[in-house]
């Protein structure tokens, strides 16, 4: 309880004096954060900032390099049947036969294990999900046989479907349609309601302004804060390198981000 006689909600994910990288070399340092329960955190950045070196130490693939982050009140990687994690990597759009349906199937696969039987509860949590996202007439159409956007809102189906209390978002909306867009907007709303805490990385400005709060990094913490606090044209400047403003009888922010070398580099 605290001072008012109010419940305190112990914060799903706690980050002190983080610093998160690859082997020995830091690629972002002194991360300080808390995320409840229902709240968003957006995580905007150039390509090589840190957002994704970030997620992957989040979910335990990554160790951390120094400091203390704490995840459902354990280290990193030891709950995963609670977190959903959306990479912009995915293995089964190269495992054939694979129907839409089947990939958003796997998202239930960590509350069973590999082989265990899924029951009529799983599948109702699949073909829901799929409703959700607009995609229930895919599900039997072979993954490799959709589009681009197609199989981005089968990909986030599946985290959809894992009922998690974590998701960790690496640009989800990444070749999405406006509509496509909308719809993930609505399911997000949708999974904070329900107590779920979202991590997501993204090159959408508005959709950082709209999160419980935003982190800018350029390989160091720009800013973290209430989005729209801390977006101002002076942090993206620093973040992108770049900023365009709008007109003063128009509102909003639009950035260009600067074209950056790719031949081989690791994405952070």
């Amino acid at each position: 309880m605290d001072k008012s006689g109010m419940l305190e909600i112990s914060p799903v994910i706690t980050a002190s004096r983080l610093d998160i990288g690859y082997s020995k070399e830091t690629i972002v340092g002194g991360i300080e954060f808390s995320l409840r329960a229902g709240q968003s955190l957006a995580l905007v950045g150039v390509n090589g900032s840190g957002k994704t070196t970030l997620l992957k130490t989040l979910v335990g693939l990554l160790p951390t390099l120094a400091g203390n982050l704490d995840v459902l009140g354990t280290l990193p990687g030891k709950s995963p049947a609670r977190i959903a994690y959306l990479s912009q990597f995915h293995a089964s759009s190269f495992i054939l036969p694979m129907r839409a349906i089947d990939v958003v199937r796997m998202g239930r696969f960590a509350n069973h294990g590999l082989l265990g039987r899924m029951d009529s509860e799983d599948e109702a949590i699949v073909i829901q999900s799929m409703q959700r996202m607009g995609i229930a007439n895919l599900a039997k159409m072979p993954l490799r046989s959709l589009s681009g956007g197609q199989q981005q809102r089968v990909y986030i189906t599946q985290s959809l479907a894992r009922r998690a209390d974590v998701l960790i978002l690496d640009e989800p909306t990444s070749g999405l349609d406006a509509s496509g867009k909308e719809i993930y907007q609505q399911v997000i709303v949708e999974e904070l309601s329900r107590g779920a805490a979202a991590v997501v990385a993204t090159h959408d400005i508005q959709e950082a302004m709209n999160s419980s709060c935003a982190m800018l990094l350029a390989r160091k913490v720009i800013a973290y804060g209430k989005g729209a606090e801390i977006i101002t044209p002076q942090s993206l400047l620093e973040t992108f390198g770049i900023v365009i403003t709008t007109q003063a009888n128009q509102t909003g922010i639009m950035v260009v981000e600067r074209e950056h070398e790719h031949n081989g580099a690791r994405k952070y």
